[in-house]
């Protein structure tokens, strides 16, 4: 059985999903070159909950969770499979209480990333929803214990924005804040050189984390991918560029 990466997308917008730049290109490119996955594990900010939650329905359906975007981005329908094998297994392997839920599905986090990387939907995938009231060091330990599933084949995936702040989009801007290029580029030295614990610990970035992570939706799927490494990986960065001054892009991936 081959032993899978493990894989962050900074997602931004569900446009992405109907858009041709450069971001996609390098989704695409990253599909490309890590081996095709038996199942897809997310972990989306999209599904940002009360606890941790955990789908295992057959056949989940696709979430449109975003409003005012063109008609063309509610009729993409991504009917990949589910796999309640693979939620059974995760939800063995989780050391905390995990509810078993299916009223949500595959939200715009997970299907917007997918529908460009694995447009044919034949990969069956689960999301594992951010428990908003775990610290940190919880979801990293989530992908600690979910790490034995790589060697099945199982691609642990993270969706979100390393730095997310809607509040402070401008829409004007093409690069990002001084803040939001700082924060970002504090986890990414501090990924590169393996100080997990100083993403972890991401208030030590300073001032610029209270700007670039307001809340733990869209940060906390980096520290499932995290966890889930055994330590030997070598580390890719792309994608690491900030937009509209508050939104970065980068992405990371582990093999």
């Amino acid at each position: 059985m081959k032993y899978m990466p493990t894989l962050f997308i900074g997602h931004g917008s569900p446009m992405n999903a109907i858009e041709d730049n450069s971001f996609v290109e390098q989704w695409k490119a990253v599909a490309e070159r890590i081996p095709r996955p038996e199942s897809i594990l997310s972990v989306s900010a999209h599904w940002y909950t009360k606890g941790t939650k955990i789908m295992d329905e057959e056949s989940p359906k696709t979430i449109y969770d975003m409003y005012g975007f063109p008609d063309e981005l509610y009729k993409i329908i991504y009917n990949a499979k589910g796999s309640p094998n693979l939620a059974d297994k995760a939800l063995k392997l989780i050391n905390r209480t995990v509810e078993t839920d299916n009223s949500w599905g595959y939200d715009h986090g997970t299907w917007s990333v997918l529908h460009r990387m694995y447009p044919n939907a034949d990969i069956p995938v689960i999301q594992l929803s951010v428990d908003k009231n775990a610290s940190m060091q919880e979801h990293y330990n989530i992908g600690r214990e979910l790490s034995k599933l790589r060697k099945d084949g199982i691609l642990i995936f993270g969706s979100g924005n390393i730095t997310h702040n809607l509040s402070r989009v401008n829409w004007q801007m093409s690069g990002g804040y001084d803040w939001a290029e700082d924060f970002d580029k504090y986890v990414i030295e501090n990924i590169k050189n393996k100080n997990y614990d100083n993403v972890i610990n991401y208030k030590k970035a300073g001032k610029s984390a209270d700007y670039a992570v307001p809340i733990s939706d869209h940060y906390a799927p980096m520290l499932y991918v995290l966890g889930a490494l055994e330590g030997d990986e070598k580390v890719s960065v792309f994608n690491d560029e900030c937009i509209l001054g508050s939104l970065s892009m980068t992405s990371y991936l582990f093999e």
